[in-house]
């Protein structure tokens, strides 16, 4: 008779393989997902597209997050795929790790309120909303939101909660019942 030991807090090498299946399906993405972006950029909505467009650049680390349910596993989704996108010529070059990096802690803070124990729609939404607030602080600093009026600034807000909500938050949730319901990821 075998039995078989569970390791819920480690990481098995199939954590690592669907972590990095998922670092380079998102890097490509999101590599695609720049003409989006500058496309919006060309047009009357230029001071809109960063945050109309934010949320299709965060759903790795909510994705690795919830599929892997591990601790790190979100802020190590995010930074990787970010390392794709560097390497497949990004635009932003090696500043494309460092929003990495700040969009995988901003989506892991939402776990990390659960305690690491909701990767559900709890969790999911916790992550929707650290990341806005983190990414959205972060842009205030780094790329000359604090020049913008206070109205200006809610708008832009309330536009990319609704960007990362439907990404990061509605399709990720989507794309993860699809998973659990095709048994790749046995818990």
């Amino acid at each position: 008779m075998q039995t078989v030991v569970e390791n819920k807090r480690g990481w098995a090498l199939r954590d690592v393989i669907f972590l990095a299946i998922i670092a380079i399906f998102f890097g490509v993405i999101y590599q695609l997902w720049g003409a989006s972006y500058y496309f919006l950029s060309a047009t009357p909505l230029k001071p809109y597209a960063n945050d109309m467009t934010i949320g299709v650049w965060l759903m790795a680390g909510p994705l690795a997050g919830v599929l892997l349910q591990k601790f790190g596993a979100t802020t190590i989704g995010e930074v990787l795929a970010a390392v794709v996108e560097m390497l497949l010529f990004s635009s932003w070059g090696a500043a494309t790790l460092i929003y990495g990096f700040v969009q995988g802690i901003g989506s892991e803070l939402g776990f990390a309120l659960t305690g690491y124990k909701n990767w559900s729609k709890l969790g999911l939404s916790l992550s929707v909303l650290t990341s806005t607030i983190v990414t959205f602080a972060w842009d205030l600093v780094n790329s000359g939101y604090m020049a913008y009026k206070p109205g200006m600034l809610i708008t832009l807000f309330a536009i990319r909660l609704i960007s990362v909500g439907l990404f990061a938050g509605v399709l990720v949730y989507l794309i993860n019942a699809l998973v659990a319901k095709s048994g790749l990821m046995k818990r």
